[in-house]
């Protein structure tokens, strides 16, 4: 009974399942739940992205794009510190990676734009898409977001690299720069 009262608070503090799981291990505890409550947690929130991540990798990531953004939102929209990420496609735009860039704070993720193009080039990448999470839950670009865009768009024209988005990912939904005009 009491693991229900303190699920059961916990699902009223956070809005949503989804932010319950994204909820820090520190936090779950001091609320009352046992390590083998976050444990499950924890299990659970990995295994969710895990499988958004399966469906959304299964060939071309730009034919399956709702499923690409089903998974951006499952692993990056109740982060409580923005995240850079970067996915890195073939020349048939196949998922080869995706690199973690840069952790950061509530309102800011460094970017090194070298450091993009560099794994790009290491890995003789024809393409990628940058994403990154807006703690705040509205993602809207941020004028810096913007500029940071245009000069990884630069800079990877010069190597015939591909920029086929920027996805900012917020628990009010997504915004794509190409869809938004800007690039």
């Amino acid at each position: 009974m009491h693991a229900r009262r303190v699920s059961r608070r916990l699902l009223a503090q956070a809005g949503s399942l989804a932010a319950v799981a994204a909820t820090a291990t520190p936090i779950l505890r001091a609320q009352g739940l046992s390590d083998a409550a976050v444990s499950d947690i924890a299990r659970a929130r990995s295994l969710a992205s895990a499988m958004a991540r399966d469906l959304a990798s299964q060939g071309p990531v730009l034919s399956s794009w709702s499923a690409l953004v089903d998974y951006l939102r499952v692993a990056l929209a109740h982060l409580p510190r923005e995240e850079f990420r970067v996915l890195y496609l073939d020349k048939r735009n196949v998922l080869m990676r995706e690199e973690h860039r840069a952790p950061g704070t509530t309102d800011h993720a460094p970017v090194y734009v070298k450091e993009v193009l560099r794994t790009a080039l290491e890995m003789s990448a024809s393409a990628m898409i940058l994403v990154h999470n807006h703690p705040s839950g509205d993602p809207t670009p941020s004028r810096a977001d913007i500029e940071m865009t245009r000069r990884i768009l630069e800079a990877a024209r010069i190597f015939d690299i591909e920029v086929h988005d920027h996805v900012v990912v917020g628990r009010e939904g997504t915004k794509s720069f190409r869809a938004l005009g800007l690039m």
